[in-house]
């Protein structure tokens, strides 16, 4: 079992930055794959950010460029860094990691992205 803790969320101007990180306990996390997702009001989830176990990186259009996401296994932990926000990135942001039968989901943070 793996549960993940989210933080990092945070009030912020358009064009600011935030760096998110998903700490999770348990074993197994380094086989897991990761994703970062962005639930907003009346918004389904949408995926912003995907690691692979192996590392590959994945981005929808929405974000590329401007977020990153990175992860140390050492640490259990992946991150996610923002940059350039914008007032539509808006939501709570969850962290997801999976594999096989294993499927698990952080509660999430906040980001709000208000001038």
């Amino acid at each position: 079992q793996v549960q993940f803790v989210e933080s990092g969320g945070d009030l912020v101007q358009p064009g600011g930055s935030l760096r998110l990180s998903c700490s999770a306990s348990g074993s197994g996390f380094s086989t897991l794959h990761v994703g970062w997702y962005r639930q907003a009001p009346g918004i389904q989830r949408e995926l912003v950010a995907h690691i692979t176990n192996d590392g590959i990186t994945y981005y929808p259009d929405s974000v590329k460029g401007r977020f990153t996401i990175s992860r140390d296994n050492a640490k259990n932990t992946v991150y996610l860094q923002m940059n350039a926000l914008k007032v539509e990135d808006t939501g709570v942001f969850i962290c997801r990691g999976y594999e096989d039968r294993r499927d698990y989901w952080g509660r999430g943070t906040r980001v709000t992205v208000s001038s």
